[in-house]
């Protein structure tokens, strides 16, 4: 088998996987997938086989470097979906992963030099954004008549991210149209207290006071508090209190509108003042974690599962059963319920934000054979190519008897599925992810509750007023979040009146590159009004 060397020492970290047929190119992947399939091969000529092999050094080579899926399985040179990619494409396709998908390593190897055909970074970020600028990537757009999947892709939910009329590669904004976060609590202290999921800011306050002051779990000692979450986040901007933004009549996820029609940060908009007061009373009266704005997901989740939390904002989705499970450990009888968040004084609601970031897919300039390129993202983005990577090739990966989907887990492990019928290691990462696509094996016996808990997360999920991250939004964006970290926690605890931080917050945010953000924020606005 060959594999294609990388000559540049800051690739040396990258685990190549050269996915290419082996020794007899396409003759010898359809000879190994009939024998592994019970399959015999008979009555194929010398003369056919020569054919077949010549073929297979006709094949387009592709070399692309994507952070793909940190937690998939290595992928073996004889995979078989990536023999059947080659054999679809009439292509020879090299895939590097970088370790633990850090998109810093992809920025690393293309700033020196040894550029791939195809590359997947990270999008709305400065290095992305160079590679456009310094025209290291080529635009798509002549592609759009004979690449339906790539065109589609785009018109669906990606149009705003053309530069000049140009689409210069395929984005994936992930929880752009989906999201999977919910406010959890311990129903089994619901019952005991009395009480109901909270519908209204009120009932939430009500219960969290009753989670940290009436002993939920019953063993005589002051040791609960109503609610633990993460502490802000300096690259996205989500906020442990985003819902009760929302809940009182925050419209948008990343900023708001003056009576003028104009962009202003989310802080300055009328909702924020009477949300910080609502939050700031449930700081003072103690039933929230103490440690919040230190916490980290798994130091959060640690404190919901060892009862010292009633109510926790985490993930949902795949992650119901694994709650639930990790609750149960130290309290067998324990439950726990989730639904829409608390809604505030006129029944706004919401929670979520809409996503900016994700992934962003391109075809190099170096790229020698870019048709092959985009007709290789085009089947990654189609349903046939969807099929392959999370199904399989039918009657080896799988069988089908109407609606039933049955795995054959002992071929798909040969091929680098994942176990119980979850999909190969190209399928996730660079395209898609699991909660993005709604996919859950049908053989999961929590799909329905998993699929119910994505359906109510996106039901409190609040859009963007613009859909992407500006150049000055990509440079500054962790700049000015932090200033906001800093100005809500000094209100948070008093430190500066909720008023006053406000006003302070504004002069600060601006002079840290916000107002920059705000006049590109303003003209896109304009130009799509």
């Amino acid at each position: 088998m060959k594999k294609r060397q990388v000559m540049s020492l800051v690739l040396a970290g990258i685990m190549a996987a050269s996915l290419t047929a082996c020794g007899g190119g396409a003759a010898a992947n359809n000879k190994e997938t009939k024998a592994e399939s019970g399959q015999t091969e008979s009555g194929k000529t010398e003369s056919a086989k020569t054919e077949a092999s010549s073929k297979s050094e006709d094949r387009v080579k592709l070399r692309w470097l994507t952070t793909g899926d940190a937690a998939a399985k290595a992928i073996k040179p004889d995979d078989r979906i990536i023999a059947a990619i080659n054999e679809k494409l009439g292509i020879d396709l090299t895939v590097e992963i970088v370790p633990e998908a850090n998109t810093e390593k992809v920025n690393v190897a293309m700033a020196s030099g040894d550029f791939p055909d195809v590359v997947t970074g990270g999008y709305g970020t400065s290095a992305t954004q160079q590679w456009i600028d310094d025209g290291m990537v080529i635009p798509l757009n002549d592609y759009f008549d004979t690449m339906p999947n790539i065109k589609k892709w785009l018109d669906d939910d990606y149009q705003w991210s053309a530069i000049d009329g140009k689409y210069y590669g395929l984005p994936f904004i992930t929880q752009y149209n989906a999201a999977n976060a919910l406010i959890i609590f311990r129903q089994d202290w619901l019952d005991k207290l009395g009480l109901k999921y909270p519908e209204t800011l009120d009932d939430m306050k009500n219960v969290l006071i009753a989670f940290t002051n009436n002993d939920p779990d019953g063993n005589g000692k002051n040791d609960t508090y109503g609610y633990t979450a993460e502490k802000p986040s300096s690259s996205s901007g989500v906020t442990p209190f985003d819902w009760v933004f929302f809940a009182y009549g925050l419209p948008y996820a990343d900023y708001s509108l003056n009576e003028n029609g104009e962009i202003i940060p989310f802080f300055e908009d009328s909702s924020f003042i009477p949300a910080m007061h609502y939050i700031k009373d449930l700081w003072d009266i103690k039933v929230v974690d103490p440690e919040l704005m230190l916490n980290d997901q798994p130091k959060k989740e640690e404190k919901f599962y060892q009862g010292k939390s009633g109510a926790m904002l985490g993930p949902l989705f795949r992650h119901v059963t694994r709650h639930e499970n990790s609750v149960k450990e130290l309290y067998p009888e324990a439950s726990i319920s989730y639904g829409l968040p608390p809604a505030g004084p006129d029944g706004a609601r919401g929670l979520n934000k809409q996503g900016k970031g994700g992934m962003m897919t391109c075809i190099t300039t170096a790229c020698k054979n870019p048709d092959k390129a985009a007709a290789f993202v085009d089947f990654m983005v189609s349903k046939e190519g969807n099929d392959l990577l999370r199904l399989g090739i039918e009657g080896i990966h799988y069988t089908k008897d109407g609606d039933t989907i049955t795995f054959n887990e002992e071929e798909r492990a040969k091929d680098a599925f994942a176990d119980d019928g979850w999909a190969h290691a190209l399928a996730w990462g660079s395209f898609y992810w699991p909660l993005e696509s709604g996919y859950i094996p049908a053989t999961d016996p929590n799909r329905e509750r998993a699929l119910e808990t994505v359906e109510l997360a996106s039901e409190c999920q609040m859009p963007n007023l613009i859909k992407q991250k500006t150049p000055a939004e990509i440079e500054n964006g962790s700049a000015v979040n932090d200033v906001f970290i800093q100005y809500f926690s000094d209100m948070l605890q008093g430190k500066i009146s909720i008023e006053d931080g406000v006003v302070s917050l504004g002069k600060e945010w601006r002079n840290q590159g916000g107002d920059e953000i705000l006049k590109e924020a303003n003209e896109i606005y304009k130009s799509e009004k």
